[in-house]
């Protein structure tokens, strides 16, 4: 764009902080209005009226202090400076602000930073871009609430096939398509073989379409790779919140965000860095 890689990067850096911080609201709010759709949805089917409450989306209402209300101000809202001005705490009441949100926007930030300097200002730079955003949003709403919404998954998945169409990725379109199939499939049959054993779900729908929309990224090859890698962290954390006690009600750990991270280290460092990494 500019000449110089590490200038791109820069300001790709700079962009990524912003959109870091647009996904901090994607990831509380988009939750909430999923459920208030579902919501108004049973009550039209049930014949009642929709359920009341202020409509909420991505835009409005502007964004306040969970605390006590107060309207965030432009200037405290700036990425990861306004986090270190107010020493993590809001500017009316001093409750405590999540240390989450400047980390969302520095990893979203080093991400796109990333994207640029490996592929460069281009077509394939800027598409890494925004896979890694979908994948940032998609773990930490996974993680909060056990939902991988369709409205990120699904055009995760078909910008994969595009850019595979478009060689942006040097992933073929039938390396891509043919991931997309296996990605959800494998997944699909692991879930209906342990379900008929135990009658429970191991799983839900969204991580099949998750680990479609990565065969569709990294083609059907990359496959293995990221699921023994996600398979082996989740089993990491999984064993360590047990005996931190950490574990939620029911005793399970979403699988998203372990799929997520998975994808996340194929893109930084090759599908076969992945089967290194864990000794085979």
């Amino acid at each position: 764009m500019f000449g110089s890689p590490m200038i791109d990067a820069g300001l790709a850096g700079v962009f990524g902080l912003l959109v870091g911080s647009f996904l901090n609201v994607v990831i509380y709010r988009l939750p909430q209005m999923l459920e208030h759709q579902w919501a108004a949805e049973c009550a039209e089917l049930a014949g009642k009226p929709a359920p009341e409450g202020p409509p909420v989306n991505l835009v409005r209402p502007r964004s306040r202090c969970r605390q006590c209300g107060h309207l965030i101000r432009w200037y405290e809202n700036v990425p990861v400076l306004s986090y270190l001005a107010l020493r993590g705490k809001c500017s009316a009441c001093a409750a405590p602000i999540g240390l989450r949100y400047p980390l969302v926007e520095l990893g979203t930030g080093a991400l796109f930073a990333f994207s640029v300097w490996h592929w460069g200002a281009t077509p394939a730079g800027l598409a890494w871009c925004g896979f890694s955003a979908a994948i940032v949003a998609l773990a930490l709403i996974d993680w909060d609430t056990t939902l991988l919404p369709d409205d990120i998954t699904l055009p995760l998945l078909w910008a994969g096939l595009i850019v595979a169409a478009l060689r942006w990725n040097g992933v073929t379109l039938p390396q891509s398509l043919w991931g997309a199939v296996a990605g959800y499939l494998s997944l699909w049959l692991v879930y209906k073989s342990f379900k008929l054993l135990t009658g429970k779900e191991g799983m839900g729908y969204g991580d099949f379409k998750l680990f479609a929309a990565l065969g569709a990224w990294f083609g059907w090859q990359a496959l293995v790779p990221i699921i023994l890698m996600a398979s082996v962290i989740g089993a990491v954390v999984g064993i360590a919140m047990k005996f931190t006690s950490g574990l939620r009600e029911g005793g399970y750990v979403p699988f998203g965000p372990f799929l997520a991270g998975a994808g996340l280290t194929a893109m930084v460092f090759g599908p076969a860095s992945i089967l290194g990494a864990i000794g085979l």
